[in-house]
């Protein structure tokens, strides 16, 4: 920060890195021989809708643009009950990077058709043998991942989660503030 923006008070919002999302299927590893989590296959971004047609039009040819995928995942678009809309890529458990590819270019559609302010979060879900999930979640505005990991309707498994951030803090820009670790309930995936 320069001393003009320190005198106004007035400092850059944080950029996010959207290529950060590239980083998830080596952290995928690390997570599967460490904690034994393995990914779901499904993923999602996390959005608040527009109103207007050249949203619906973004909208449609985002999913449009995931169907004509070779690999064809499954894409789905659900509204949850505080009003985000949630779209959903569901495909092969294995392929990490195409998931990530295609969440990364559902978040890039969006943001240059302008609705980025919209943008809230991008998720891809884990679970173990046992039956635990955690949704490593992305968060837009920040640039930065935070694990989120539902133990009940409202309640969370926060030691699984200090664990998968602290395992995943070399690897991936993990949110630093614990109030910025969103209760993401009813999440798909999760």
């Amino acid at each position: 920060m320069g001393l003009w923006e320190a005198m106004r008070a007035r400092t850059q919002p944080k950029r996010n890195n959207l290529d950060a999302l590239f980083l998830v299927p080596s952290a995928a590893i690390t997570l599967q021989t460490a904690l034994g989590f393995e990914p779901t296959g499904s993923g999602s971004v996390c959005h608040r809708s527009a109103a207007g047609a050249a949203f619906a039009q973004t909208q449609q040819d985002v999913v449009a643009l995931l169907r004509d995928d070779a690999e064809a995942p499954q894409v789905s678009v659900s509204q949850d009950d505080y009003g985000f809309t949630w779209l959903v890529v569901t495909g092969d458990p294995g392929d990490m990077s195409g998931l990530c590819t295609d969440l990364h270019a559902v978040n890039t559609t969006l943001e240059l058709n302008g609705f980025d302010s919209g943008l809230l979060c991008s998720m891809v879900p884990f679970a173990n043998a046992s039956g635990q999930r955690f949704g490593l979640t992305y968060l837009y505005k920040q640039g930065t991942f935070y694990p989120f990991s539902p133990s009940g309707p409202q309640s969370r498994d926060t030691l699984l989660e200090l664990s998968v951030r602290d395992l995943l803090a070399d690897e991936l820009p993990m949110e630093p503030d614990l109030q910025r670790w969103l209760a993401v309930w009813k999440a798909p995936g999760l």
